[in-house]
């Protein structure tokens, strides 16, 4: 390796490898509604945030006056976010329009492979962070990008990574589809039960006088309540199609018994009640114990026969409750809330003896949602180990294919460059 740089590889800059220009978008919604709700897919910076490295989805459409003015880039296009959420990257998968907030970059395939340029910037990304912070509102442009050298691979080394690491990145993609239509499925099954009778509502608190239900809120823990050892403290961002504990602060030893009464069990179901209120997450049978942190509350079905928990969480996942919860929300330091009081005079149905049933049917769904998401998370931990040294080059592969109709015969040979 020679100036920073693989043996066999070059240093370039992303305007050597294809087209790079920011999107366009002249207005914002608010300011003029007559370029939405068309058939043109506009992609925004949370989308580019939330796809995982590829864009299969949006929340915005532009009509043929929000066309007009902007520009359909093309399928294949990576985005790279400038301002907000800055240096995410995602390969758009369908032809789309995207605002000035969003560099669009169109690779040359003759001299990169486009996938091999995202993990490049997904490597790059703390590097490319630091030159937006100290700004006012930290954010990079096009003089930002124009002034980043990367190293480069030959294209058949660039396509070797990809397939690594792409094969990696598909059973993440597919997993994510099938917890889609797994949710899906369940809600579906709760939807078409829950029509079939008139619910009698009772307030949560005489649920709880009941036996039938239990509500609680985080353990409130001092900085010196943490240590090596002890139980993870789930804090609300912690909350993510599950509960996601990978880096987790632990509650130490002594804490944990004090905040025995928020310890996670098996069924619950838990919600943020501060900031992002009412998003739910649910603890399924092989999660992990932890202890809540405030800002996360939790519902506990006491009493099974009376309210199934995989009924409690698709309740709980649906319109009504929702809006409930909207309703009752407040603000607090400018962050809306919603708190335990307000919680227990939220409307629960009585759900009828069929509910038991019903929710048995549902965790089998529930259950297997939550193996794919720990799957996706174990692949995405051996992805990441292997990419900071893919893309250094300190993990040299050589790797010859040759295709014949639908079969790849590969040959491949790994040794580590010291």
């Amino acid at each position: 390796m020679a100036s920073g740089c693989p043996k066999g590889w070059q240093l370039v800059k992303l305007g050597d490898l294809g087209e790079v220009n920011r999107g366009r978008s002249r207005h914002r919604p608010r300011y003029a509604e007559h370029l939405y709700g068309g058939p043109y897919p506009f992609v925004q910076t949370g989308d580019i945030r939330e796809s995982g490295g590829r864009i299969t989805s949006y929340k915005q459409t532009y009509s043929e006056s929000g066309l007009a003015q902007s520009r359909m880039w093309p399928s294949g296009t990576m985005c790279i976010t400038i301002a907000a959420n800055i240096a995410e990257t995602a390969i758009l998968t369908f032809p789309a329009c995207f605002p000035d907030s969003i560099v669009g970059f169109v690779a040359d395939e003759s001299k990169c492979e486009v996938r091999f340029v995202e993990y490049m910037f997904r490597f790059l990304k703390r590097r490319i962070q630091h030159e937006a912070s100290g700004s006012v509102q930290d954010n990079i442009n096009l003089g930002t990008l124009d002034r980043l050298w990367f190293p480069l691979p030959p294209l058949t080394e660039q396509r070797i990574i990809v397939h690594i690491l792409g094969t990696l990145d598909d059973k993440i993609e597919l997993n994510r589809r099938m917890n889609a239509t797994l949710e899906g499925m369940a809600r579906t099954i709760f939807k078409s039960w829950f029509v079939d009778f008139d619910p009698v509502g009772a307030k949560a608190a005489e649920l709880c006088d009941e036996g039938i239900l239990e509500i609680g809120d985080g353990y409130r823990a001092k900085n010196s309540e943490f240590g090596a050892e002890g139980l993870p403290f789930a804090r609300a961002g912690n909350l993510n199609s599950g509960f996601d504990l990978e880096g987790a602060d632990r509650l130490c030893l002594a804490s944990v018994a004090k905040a025995a009464s928020k310890i996670s069990q098996h069924g619950d179901v838990a919600f943020t009640s501060k900031g992002t209120v009412g998003r739910i997450a649910r603890v399924d049978e092989s999660a992990p114990q932890f202890v809540y942190a405030p800002q996360v509350c939790f519902w506990r079905s006491k009493n099974r026969t009376k309210l199934h928990p995989a009924v409690l969480y698709c309740w709980m996942s649906s319109d009504d409750f929702a809006g409930q919860v909207r309703s009752f929300s407040g603000q607090t330091d400018m962050a809306p809330y919603i708190s335990l009081s307000d919680q227990r005079r939220i409307l629960v149905p009585r759900f009828p003896e069929s509910q038991i049933e019903l929710g048995d049917r549902i965790d089998i769904l529930v259950n297997r949602k939550a193996l794919c998401v720990r799957e996706s998370r174990s692949l995405a931990t051996v992805r990441d180990a292997l990419l900071p040294r893919l893309l250094s080059g300190k993990l040299s592969l050589v790797k010859e294919t040759r295709f014949h109709g639908n079969t790849a015969l590969i040959r491949k040979k790994s040794t580590a460059v010291k």
